[in-house]
């Protein structure tokens, strides 16, 4: 893995971010080598040359550890929208755990999306963060079936790997759920899926589930989306073609089906779905705790 330089690491406060309530976000590393068939972050706009290899940015704690030391507001730092923060390297270089340590000593909460069953490595620092400050795991799957999850997510944890991940953290008191996305038209989009999805979610207490039902795809994303059609569902690149041309947003033709069936089983289940639900309920009893101070 190569180092490279970087002047700032955590973005500036955002109020009431939509995106799980994050108030800063935060990317050590650069890249991804998950080889996800269907990844937004390959896209041109974000900018990331060789996305397959992983770098990581010099001097990434002692930036971190400066920034956050200037902040004058408090909030819950974001982690995981562009590149895993649990890549294989990091179990070596350890700079996610590094991160979280700092995050623990200034006082800030943490937003963690992974597909890594490798964060479980981090369960008492997460619970030190809980402790003080708003702690929320999601766990991105998007089938039930590990088998289809080697063929459109090679190189990362199986699903089942990433439900005992959701258990261990939610046995230590941890809010984690399923970031059910993206769901692939004509590949994972169908009830059974969705079912034992929720099904397992549930037996591993995830605490939310939040879906979408499709995916986007753009520029040099769409290109290696359907090089891996090619390679692993034969002609179904032409049922792409034909049904959604250029456009960004492929939704499934199931989604309403979906939406329906996906609501009235997590409605059973007991399961929240709706973001405001899910950033009211990790971070309320610590807004509790701060208008009782006063």
């Amino acid at each position: 893995m190569n180092f490279i330089p970087a002047q700032s690491i955590i973005s500036g406060y955002a109020e009431n971010d939509f995106w799980f309530g994050n108030n800063y976000n935060m990317n050590i590393y650069k890249g991804c080598c998950h080889g996800c068939i269907y990844c937004d972050s390959r896209s041109e706009c974000y900018k990331v040359d060789n996305f397959d290899e992983v770098r990581a940015k010099e001097n990434a704690l002692i930036i971190i550890e400066r920034e956050l030391m200037s902040k004058r507001k408090k909030g819950v730092i974001g982690t995981g929208a562009m590149s895993d923060p649990y890549n294989p390297f990091e179990k070596k270089y350890c700079l996610t755990k590094g991160a979280l340590e700092i995050i623990n000593r200034a006082g800030f909460g943490v937003s963690i999306s992974t597909k890594s069953s490798l964060i479980t490595r981090d369960i008492d620092i997460l619970k030190e963060i809980s402790s003080h400050s708003p702690v929320l795991i999601n766990i991105t799957i998007t089938t039930a079936n590990d088998e289809l999850c080697k063929k459109i997510e090679p190189n990362v944890s199986v699903s089942s790997e990433r439900f005992d991940a959701i258990k261990k953290l939610a046995d230590n008191g941890i809010f984690t759920g399923v970031l059910l996305m993206p769901i692939l038209p004509f590949i994972n989009d169908t009830i059974e899926n969705i079912g034992n999805i929720i099904d397992s979610a549930k037996a591993s207490g995830a605490g939310f589930i939040y879906p979408a039902f499709g995916v986007t795809l753009r520029q040099n994303q769409r290109e290696w989306y359907y090089k891996k059609l090619d390679e692993s569902f034969p002609s179904l690149k032409e049922k792409y073609i034909k049904y959604f041309g250029n456009s960004y947003e492929c939704s499934s033709f199931n989604s309403s089906k979906l939406w329906e069936f996906f609501k009235n089983k997590c409605d059973k289940a007991g399961i929240i779905y709706k973001m405001k639900d899910i950033i009211h309920t990790y971070k309320e009893k610590y807004q509790t705790v701060q208008i009782s101070l006063f």
